[in-house]
């Protein structure tokens, strides 16, 4: 969105440290000068000093400094201005700051005018002109009002501010998009929060209709830090202004990592740090499914477990340094080979080839089918996304269905947070599924209760989940129970569609390496060589498979990071070869 040349101004003033501002308006430019040096000379290694030449413009700048979410400690108006007085514009900027301390410059004549104005708009002091020396007449009085603001300032949190309804299935999406890829943020309700009322009431006329609870066509909207906004962005319009990688820098890469779960993170650490020029290609967010898990307590090496989120951070941390670039938000539509050379058709239209291919996407939770369930995802239904909506669950009842060890770190995690967790699994028991420490976790904790052989038939509510229908898999009775969220975990799907007649794989899609190639003893479809293909390729030479995608593989993250690190010295073995 465009903005004006006080919002400029305003946001040039904000680049200074991330200081608290003293805003001085004066219609007087040489006054505005010379109140502007003096607080300069005594206060501005800790302030940073705002100008403004009338009430309109100072007025501006605060909606600016608000959105930019720049605290504001101190407001300095000369009392005698054309168009706003210094009272009236004290008065209009009181909502939109109240903590800051507001002082008036005045006349001998406009004494009375600031006397009123104590009660009116909560003036802190009043200041005669001229105040030369300034060490006797203004800085005693400055240095009083900043140190009373200081005792009760919090410093602002430094970050993506977002602001939509709960239920807005956009704002999820941007919600589990800034969290994934561990973007600092706020979520602001729209209908409930103060502070949201507040930054749309500092916005221009257009974009501030369009935010209203009757209007919202301009929600979600995204707040940068700089003050910039964004409405109702795709995960790639944020990315791309928060100068986070969407394109690649160059065309040709040693290697090319289809995903950047556990095994593609992992290829890409072997990858980089062995010298191979490496890329990541990741249509969400790294870390994959593991990254979305609340603790990881079975990884070797944490005895006190770690969570995925800081899991990726610090692989992807370790594949940087080593030169590893990261792409994010482009899915891969097609893959074709020619000669040595495979190349990769992006979501964007662009294509980037490589050597090798590592296919490293993992699997996704299978699309839940139940009656309600497409109006109501994203508004209560939820695939994962427990660490993303979790604090939203508060006092609420919420359900979880599948049995293994995702849904298990889910509802462990849910149960912090919501009144009650219900466990739906279609079997007898947890045991055949999950992981032993996690049952035994889910036993002790009271707020738990798992339900088994038992199937979610309807989901149901206005606007955003209400209820859920169980029905028992064995005499079919239905019970309806109250749920403000339902979390699926169900399934495994590789969504490998795109490596349609070019790469092998089984019924399910998971894709076939090394043994599992032949068939009846025959050599795999395509396979040009004559040796046989690595444990971890395809039956396209230069082309490997690793962690969950793969057919076969354990599904675990230590294997997954086994098998991508694997991978690359397999690659090695086939650059060799060549």
């Amino acid at each position: 969105m465009s903005s004006t040349p006080t919002e400029r101004a305003a946001q040039g003033a904000s680049r200074a440290a991330g200081r608290p501002v003293i805003l001085v308006v004066d219609d007087d430019p040489e006054v505005l000068r010379a109140v502007s040096r003096d607080l300069r000379a005594a206060f501005g290694e800790h302030y940073q000093i705002v100008r403004a030449d009338s009430g309109a413009a100072a007025l501006e700048a605060a909606r600016t400094l608000k959105l930019q979410n720049r605290p504001v400690a101190l407001f300095l108006a000369d009392q005698r201005m054309p168009g706003m007085t210094g009272v009236e514009f004290l008065e209009q900027v009181l909502p939109i700051f109240p903590d800051a301390k507001r002082a008036l410059l005045t006349a001998y004549a406009d004494t009375e005018a600031a006397i009123r104005a104590i009660n009116a708009v909560k003036l802190d002091y009043y200041l005669m002109k001229p105040w030369h020396p300034p060490e006797v007449n203004l800085y005693p009085v400055i240095d009083e009002l900043l140190g009373d603001w200081q005792t009760g300032y919090q410093p602002p949190f430094e970050g993506v501010r977002l602001i939509d309804s709960q239920w807005s299935p956009e704002a999820h999406q941007l919600r589990d998009f800034l969290a994934r890829n561990q973007i600092p943020y706020r979520w602001l309700d729209a209908e409930t929060s103060t502070e949201a009322h507040e930054l749309i009431g500092c916005l221009p006329g257009a974009e501030q209709a369009a935010c209203g609870i009757a209007n919202a066509s301009g929600l979600p909207l995204v707040i940068l830090a700089d003050g910039t906004r964004l409405a109702r962005p795709t995960p790639a319009a944020v990315a791309e202004r928060l100068g986070i990688a969407t394109h690649s820098s160059t065309p040709f890469f040693d290697v090319i990592i289809v995903g950047g779960g556990p095994a593609g993170l992992a290829a890409a650490v072997y990858g980089a740090s062995e010298g191979l020029t490496t890329a990541i290609l990741e249509k969400d967010a790294p870390g994959g499914q593991a990254g979305t898990s609340s603790r990881i307590e079975n990884y070797l090496g944490f005895p006190a477990g770690i969570s995925g989120a800081e899991l990726t951070r610090r692989a992807l941390s370790q594949a940087k340094r080593f030169g590893a670039e990261v792409i994010v938000t482009q899915s891969v539509d097609s893959v074709h080979v020619e000669g040595p050379y495979k190349f990769v058709r992006l979501s964007d239209g662009t294509e980037l080839s490589c050597h090798a291919l590592v296919i490293a996407s993992g699997v996704a939770y299978r699309k839940f089918d139940c009656a309600g369930i497409d109006a109501l995802t994203g508004a209560g239904v939820y695939y994962g996304a427990a660490t993303t909506e979790a604090a939203a669950c508060g006092d609420q009842d919420v359900v979880v269905v599948g049995g293994g060890n995702s849904a298990g770190q889910g509802a462990m995690f849910l149960a912090r947070y919501a009144r009650s967790v219900t466990i739906v699994i279609r079997g007898s028991g947890l045991e055949a599924t999950m992981s032993r420490y996690l049952i035994d976790q889910i036993e002790k904790t009271a707020n738990i209760e798992v339900r088994p052989r038992t199937v979610v038939s309807a989901v149901a509510g206005n606007g955003h989940l209400e209820r859920v229908t169980l029905r028992g898999v064995d005499a079919g009775v239905e019970e309806t129970v109250p749920a403000a969220a339902l979390f699926v975990y169900i399934g495994a799907e590789p969504r490998t569609e795109w490596l349609e007649g070019v790469v092998d794989r089984d019924a399910h899609g998971f894709i076939r390496t090394g043994p599992a190639l032949q068939q009846d003893g025959e050599r795999a479809t395509g396979w040009t060589l004559a040796r046989a293909p690595f444990l971890l390729e395809t039956n396209v030479p230069g082309i490997f498979a690793a962690g969950d995608v793969r057919c076969g593989s354990v599904k675990r993250v230590a294997a997954a990071v086994g098998e991508g690190s694997i991978a690359v010295q397999f690659i090695h073995q086939y650059l060799a070869d060549r």
